[in-house]
C-alpha cells in the first residue's frame, strides 16, 4: 500500500529536475546522429557526403551503436541492481555527456564510431536507471505515477532542442573559437558538426551540481545494508513466476521500437521525397543523382594518390551544386515531416501522463494506443502518403503520438512488474534486448529487404519505401496488439528483495 501523499520537498523537486534533464538529453544525444553522421563521416573519410561509402558507413554506425547499446545496456541494468540506481544513473549521464564531446575531436572514423557507440551505451543505461530510481524515491503511488509521466514527457523535447541548437550553430558556427578542434576539409575553420557534438556535455554540468543533494533509493539502500537484497541474475528473469512478463515486455518493447525505426524513422529521409508536392523536384533530381552516383563510383575506383581524383571531385561538387536548389526544397519538407513527428510524440507523452494520473489500468492503458494504431499506421502509408499535404502530415503526427506514448508507457510499467532486486535487470532486458537490439533492426528490414522486393528489378523509389514501411508497421502493430493481451496487470507494489 502507498504511503500517504505528502507535499513535495526541495529534494523531491531536485529529483524531478534531474530526471527531466536525463530524459530530455537521452533523446538529444541520440538525435545528434542523423544530424552529424553524414558530414562527419564524409570529412573523416575525405569523400563527398553523397558517396556510397559514406552512406554505407552511416548504416554501419547505426548498427554498431544499437548493438553496443543493447549489449552494454543489458549489463548496465544488472549494475543498477548491484551498485545502486543513483550511482549508475550518474555514471551513465556522465558517459553520454563526455562521449560526444570527445567525438568532436575525432580525427579518424574509428574514433568517431567508438564515441558515438559509448554515447548510445550511456543513453541505454540511463533510461533504465532513471525509471528505476524514480519508481523508488517517490513513496506515494499517485505522486510516483504523475511525476514519472511528466518527466518522461521531457524526452520529446530533446528532439526539438537538438534541431534548434543545430540550426543556430549552422548559422553562427563560423564565428566560434576553434578551441583546438581540427579544421574542416578544405577549410581553415572547424566544421559545425563538431560544435554540435560538443553541446552534448551540457547535461553533465547541472547533474554534477545537483546529484550531491539527492538520495539513493532508500528502500534499495536499506535492504542492501541489511543483507536482505537478493543478488540479481539474468537467469532469474526466466524463472517460472517471471518468464511471462520478461518475454512479453521484451516483445512489446521490440514492437514499439520496430514501428519507430521500421516506419517512422525511415519516413523523414526515404519516404518524404516521394510526396506529391515534391514530384517535380524528385523528377529533376533523378538524373542528377544518377550522374553523381556514377562519378562517385569512378572516384572510389581510383587510388588515393591518383591525380585524376582532383578532377572527379570537382565534377562531384559541380553535380552537388546542381542538386542543391532541389535538395533544399526536399530538406524543408523533411524538416516539416520531422517536426510533426516530434509534436505528435510530445502530445503522446503528455496524454500518457494525464491518463496515468486518471488511473486507468495498465493493460487497458496500452490498448488506448494500440487500437488506433491498427488503423492509423496502415492508413498513413497506404493512403495518406499518396494524398500528401496536411492529411499526410497530421496522420504521421498521430503515428508519432501512438508510438512514442508506448515508450513512456513501458518506462512507467516496467519497474512495477519486476521485484526490487531485478528492476534494473528486467527493465534493461525488455528495453535493450527487445527494443534496441531487435526492434531497431526493423529499419534494415524495411529499407534493405522489403522495399527492394517491392521495387523488383527497377529503381528503388520512395513509394516502395513507403509501402514497405506500411507493411512492416502493419504486421508489427497486429503482433503488438495480440501480445498486449498476455501482459499481466501489475500486482500491488510490494518491496520484494
Amino acid at each position: 500500500m502507498s504511503s500517504p501523499a505528502t507535499k513535495l520537498t526541495t529534494t523531491h523537486w531536485l529529483i524531478i529536475v534531474i530526471a527531466s534533464i536525463g530524459f530530455l538529453f537521452d533523446t538529444y544525444e541520440l538525435l545528434m546522429t542523423p544530424l552529424v553522421a553524414a558530414p562527419a563521416i564524409a570529412e573523416l573519410l575525405q569523400l563527398p557526403t553523397n558517396n556510397p561509402i559514406v552512406t554505407s558507413w552511416i548504416g554501419r554506425l547505426l548498427w554498431i551503436a544499437a548493438l553496443c547499446g543493447g549489449v552494454f545496456g543489458l549489463i548496465g541494468g544488472w549494475l543498477v541492481d548491484t551498485f545502486g540506481r543513483k550511482t549508475i544513473m550518474a555514471a551513465s549521464i556522465f558517459l553520454y555527456s563526455f562521449s560526444p564531446f570527445a567525438a568532436a575531436y575525432a580525427t579518424s572514423i574509428e574514433l568517431f564510431v567508438f564515441f558515438r557507440s559509448t554515447t548510445f551505451i550511456g543513453v541505454c543505461i540511463e533510461f533504465v536507471a532513471a525509471i528505476t530510481w524514480m519508481a523508488e524515491v517517490f513513496t506515494d503511488k499517485k505522486q510516483k505515477e504523475k511525476w514519472m509521466g511528466i518527466t518522461l514527457a521531457f524526452a520529446s523535447l530533446g528532439g526539438v532542442l537538438v534541431t534548434m541548437v543545430s540550426a543556430w550553430i549552422n548559422k553562427h558556427g563560423a564565428d566560434f573559437p576553434h578551441i583546438g578542434l581540427p579544421a574542416g576539409l578544405g577549410s581553415d575553420v572547424p566544421s559545425t558538426w563538431r560544435y554540435l557534438l560538443m553541446t552534448g556535455i551540457l547535461p553533465a554540468i547541472p547533474i554534477a551540481l545537483l546529484l550531491p543533494f539527492v538520495p539513493e533509493s532508500k528502500v534499495w539502500k536499506d535492504k542492501k545494508a541489511a543483507g536482505t537484497l537478493k543478488r540479481p541474475s539474468f537467469a532469474a528473469l526466466f524463472a517460472p513466476e517471471l518468464r511471462r512478463v520478461t518475454l512479453v515486455t521484451a516483445g512489446l518493447s521490440a514492437c514499439a521500437y520496430g514501428i519507430a525505426f521500421g516506419a517512422l524513422q525511415v519516413t523523414v529521409a526515404r519516404v518524404t521525397p516521394g510526396l506529391p508536392e515534391l514530384r517535380e523536384e524528385s523528377k529533376a533530381l533523378a538524373p542528377l543523382r544518377k550522374a553523381g552516383e556514377a562519378l562517385n563510383t569512378q572516384l572510389n575506383g581510383l587510388k588515393a594518390d591518383d591525380p585524376a581524383r582532383k578532377e572527379l571531385t570537382a565534377k562531384i561538387k559541380e553535380n552537388f551544386g546542381q542538386q542543391l536548389p532541389f535538395n533544399k526544397k526536399v530538406k524543408e519538407m523533411a524538416d516539416t515531416v520531422q517536426f510533426h513527428q516530434e509534436i505528435g510524440g510530445l502530445i503522446g507523452r503528455i496524454l500518457l501522463a494525464i491518463l496515468l494520473i486518471v488511473g486507468i489500468s495498465r493493460v487497458a492503458l496500452l490498448k488506448v494506443f494500440q487500437i488506433p494504431a491498427l488503423i492509423v499506421l496502415p492508413a498513413t502509408y497506404f493512403y495518406f502518403f499518396e494524398q500528401g499535404g496536411n492529411a499526410f502530415l497530421w496522420s504521421y503526427a498521430i503515428c508519432g503520438l501512438l508510438t512514442v506514448a508506448q515508450f513512456s508507457y513501458f518506462g512507467e510499467y516496467l519497474p512495477k512488474v519486476f521485484p526490487m532486486h531485478l528492476r534494473g535487470t528486467g527493465g534493461s532486458f525488455a528495453t535493450n534486448v527487445g527494443g534496441r537490439m531487435i526492434g531497431t533492426s526493423m529499419a534494415f528490414v524495411t529499407a534493405n529487404l522489403v522495399a527492394p522486393m517491392l521495387a523488383g528489378s527497377g529503381p528503388l523509389l520512395p513509394m516502395h519505401v513507403a509501402k514497405a514501411a506500411g507493411i512492416v508497421a502493419s504486421v508489427i502493430v497486429v503482433i503488438s496488439f495480440a501480445l498486449g493481451f498476455l501482459l499481466p496487470e501489475p500486482k500491488a507494489e510490494a518491496e520484494e528483495g
